[in-house]
């Protein structure tokens, strides 16, 4: 179950966030808000958790780090995991269009500091802020705990470990799976043999715990976790670097 989001934590002093969203005018509008609620806090902005990570290895640790759930080279919730290893003392606060009751609850058990919906109110977004800074969790109004899963059922977050498990490489063949490459297609993509693919994807499905392709992307899309069939320009970029 989620924590009750008024469990005392250690309150923080926000002087420098760090924002994570590949959506540069929410990025622009996201900053703006930050800088009115805390001031002279520097915000740092990044479009990808690659350059968000690098930002947080060039510059000092930020106070806050704010979260887009879906980017371009992330798979579910390994972002916020790779951002929690990398910052296990930094709070994160999530943003995602995806706000369902699983991905919330998933993202609170994992730690998250809270979650907030992009298409929230200022006044949400402003309640966040300031209980993630005083040391509390946030969840949104309409929030409610899902049901517990039954013994035999794979939760959100349990998928999201999984995930967690597989390598930069074969992230990027699940995530072109997902988007419906057959594996001649992925080689070619990926500047790889065509036999060196089905040894990734023989491998990710092992750590997967599924037996085919298709139950490998029902598994990511069943917890939230794949965007839409089509594969922009951009995303591919990401998806390759």
């Amino acid at each position: 179950m989620v924590q009750d989001t008024a469990e005392p934590c250690n309150p923080i002093v926000v002087e420098s966030i760090l924002v994570i969203d590949d959506h540069p005018l929410f990025c622009d509008a996201l900053a703006s808000t930050l800088t009115r609620i805390f001031g002279t806090a520097s915000v740092m902005m990044a479009t990808s958790l690659n350059e968000g990570l690098k930002l947080a290895d060039t510059r000092s640790k930020p106070d806050l780090v704010m979260l887009d759930l879906k980017l371009p080279d992330v798979m579910g919730l390994n972002g916020f995991l790779k951002i929690k290893k990398k910052m296990p003392d930094v709070p994160v606060l999530m943003i995602s269009a995806e706000s369902s009751n699983e991905t919330i609850s998933a993202l609170m058990m994992a730690g998250a500091a809270g979650f907030v919906p992009k298409d929230a109110s200022h006044k949400v977004l402003r309640d966040a802020l300031l209980k993630v800074q005083s040391g509390l969790r946030f969840v949104p109004p309409n929030y409610s705990e899902p049901a517990e899963p039954s013994e035999d059922e794979v939760t959100a977050q349990q998928i999201a470990r999984r995930i967690a498990d597989l390598t930069p490489q074969q992230e990027r063949i699940m995530k072109l799976i997902c988007f419906g490459k057959p594996n001649k297609q992925i080689a070619y993509e990926l500047s790889l043999a065509e036999a060196t693919v089905k040894a990734h994807i023989t491998a990710l499905l092992r750590k997967l715990g599924v037996r085919n392709r298709t139950q490998a992307a029902l598994l990511i899309k069943s917890a939230g976790f794949s965007k839409s069939s089509e594969l922009s320009d951009e995303d591919a970029r990401a998806l390759l670097n």
